[in-house]
């Protein structure tokens, strides 16, 4: 860590630490704590506002989108598949899309990429869950998020669950000395934990709501990562308080913005943006290009979005022509559009028919063109849509 870009920073102070490690010995550095984030609003230039005035009105245009389905909680599955798999890709954990799209949630992959990537999604419906329940954050909510993240992972072993006990360092290689590292968090201990609470209480404190939700998200996700409060899982986990602070302030009703394929794909400006907060206060830099990446991802699902209700009308055309005329037809359509990659008992027990029926129905799907197999034929049969996989993957 360049000391010298910390030591005069206006956001946090360099406290010294000492450890060992077997390479290395003895060492003494420094960590950098940064302060409690500020309950008077920040400098933010006016392209700024701009940008965040931009992000509000595509996050708004989404929510009402949504709305024109009857039940748009059924497209947030693949947007939290797609999510899981890019904000997994920004900590070093590769699954393509596909195979992303055809794990069963309820079995635990043998993959370890892929079972980090599950972990994900169970830990994201349980948060999703648990804003449905109006009930607030909490210490003991966030720890129940990261353990379910870490489950059955090494992570799992080394304070999952908690608040980290150990000293963390971001930017840095296996074997490689504390020194190298491009950002030491703060120090592990009460002082850590009492941060961490402090935060929570900052995101659902009442003088937020004279505080843009977008510029607020900001600045969580910065203190989140900057605290760096648990051993592993932190970006991950930063990410989706993005969405569930949005959910939470009512910004959005249903969970359908992915933002951290923007960010993966500038991932080097994403973590040069949250450094200069901690190193010369640069909020405004920071929120402007965080704002920017929540306007493109609200507009990229609203297009999709508008696209998928395009194809539902099309798909309903499709199945009048083939004389498709049963009400269960028209349901399997909306089942196709939240559920990508699925198997027959999984349709007969969403439709509640018999297996022969539904085995039926799939098969004059896959007559009329819109389902087709999915990966190899086997006992257990996968199907999807080709055009409802071509939405989600671009």
């Amino acid at each position: 860590m360049d000391l010298e870009k910390f030591e005069n920073s206006p956001m946090g102070r360099l406290v010294p630490i000492s450890g060992s490690d077997q390479r290395s010995g003895e060492w003494n550095y420094f960590a950098f704590v940064p302060k409690n984030l500020p309950d008077e609003p920040i400098t933010l230039s006016q392209g700024t506002y701009l940008q965040v005035a931009n992000a509000r009105a595509a996050l708004a245009s989404l929510d009402r989108s949504s709305k024109q389905l009857t039940n748009p909680r059924l497209l947030s599955g693949p947007t939290l598949r797609r999510e899981a798999q890019s904000t997994s890709a920004l900590e070093g954990t590769y699954a393509t899309l596909e195979e992303v799209f055809a794990t069963d949630e309820k079995v635990e992959p043998t993959d370890q990429n892929l079972r980090e990537i599950m972990n994900y999604v169970r830990t994201a419906n349980y948060a999703f869950a648990f804003l449905g329940d109006n009930r607030p954050f909490s210490l003991d909510f966030l720890e129940d998020l990261h353990s379910k993240l870490v489950k059955g992972t090494i992570a799992d072993n080394i304070h999952g669950g908690k608040v980290r006990d150990i000293q963390v360092m971001i930017g840095t290689h296996s074997g490689s000395r504390i020194q190298d590292a491009r950002y030491v968090s703060p120090p592990a201990g009460t002082d850590l934990v009492i941060q961490v609470r402090e935060l929570l209480g900052w995101m659902q404190d009442d003088k937020r709501k004279n505080l843009d939700p977008v510029v607020a998200a900001a600045m969580v996700h910065y203190q989140f990562e900057a605290l760096h409060p648990f051993n592993d899982g932190n970006g991950r986990i930063g990410r989706l308080l993005i969405v569930l602070q949005f959910l939470f302030q009512k910004v959005i009703s249903v969970p359908l913005i992915s933002a951290s394929p923007w960010f993966e794909a500038r991932r080097a400006d994403y973590y040069d943006s949250l450094l200069a907060v901690s190193s010369i206060g640069d909020w405004n830099q920071w929120v402007k290009f965080f704002a920017r990446g929540i306007e493109v991802s609200a507009q990229e699902a609203d297009q999709r979005l508008a696209d998928l209700i395009a194809l539902r009308s099309e798909l309903q055309n499709r199945i009048t022509t083939g004389k498709l005329r049963a009400k269960t037809a028209v349901q399997l359509i909306d089942f196709i559009l939240g559920n990508l990659v699925f198997t027959v008992p999984e349709v007969q027990d969403h439709l509640s028919v018999t297996y022969a029926r539904a085995n039926k129905l799939v098969d004059q799907f896959v007559g009329l063109g819109i389902l087709k197999q999915f990966g190899p034929r086997r006992m257990s049969r996968k199907f999807a849509s080709p055009d409802v996989l071509a939405i989600y993957s671009r």
